[in-house]
């Protein structure tokens, strides 16, 4: 299924940040750009270094009006347990969601049903709720948070000047094209 421009479903899930338990809607996402981050399993090999990460960048993302959400199928209490014992997912600020009942993960059809964990999967959205950006990663590919950051950006250009183009490597403040039958052949 292509995800491009289709709208995130309705889901409330629980969720651990910063010490404590809440729980995330997808009211929560509307009105601001949103990283749904989902990653295999807590307490492994390669998620903790994705999600720190993360966190060396989050203020690049909340500085371009974005939340980070990571997303496993492990309990709150699991993501709470990781925080409390693990010194790096101990200084993660973003939300950790829980998608025990696989809301999230059956709609983006990302979980490996053999290990009942979630792929690595990276869904750009913006504040109306449609995604704009996805990948997925086997279980043994690590993410690069500076790539994901980059793609936001590059999706905000487009939604703010959609005559406009970012071509391969972009990042604010380079050139961008504007398609036209002048360019044909000549890029």
């Amino acid at each position: 299924m292509n995800y491009i421009n289709k709208e995130i479903p309705d889901f409330n899930v629980n969720a651990y940040q910063q010490g404590e338990l809440k729980t995330v809607a997808k009211s929560d996402l509307l009105g601001k750009w949103s990283i749904l981050f989902f990653y295999p399993a807590d307490f492994s090999f390669v998620c903790p270094t994705e999600l720190s990460d993360l966190e060396k960048s989050y203020a690049d993302f909340k500085a371009a009006n974005a939340e980070i959400y990571s997303v496993s199928v492990d309990s709150q209490f699991a993501h709470m347990s990781w925080a409390q014992t693990t010194d790096t997912i101990g200084q993660i600020e973003y939300p950790m969601l829980s998608d025990q009942k696989h809301q999230l993960t059956d709609f983006f059809n990302i979980l490996d049903n053999e290990s009942g964990q979630a792929y690595r999967g990276v869904f750009i959205v913006d504040p109306k709720g449609i995604i704009k950006s996805y990948t997925i990663n086997a279980m043994g590919i690590g993410r690069n948070a500076k790539e994901i950051l980059r793609t936001l950006q590059a999706a905000q250009f487009v939604e703010e000047h959609g005559d406009n183009v970012c071509p391969a490597n972009w990042h604010p403040g380079e050139d961008t094209i504007k398609p036209g039958a002048d360019l044909v052949g000549k890029i």
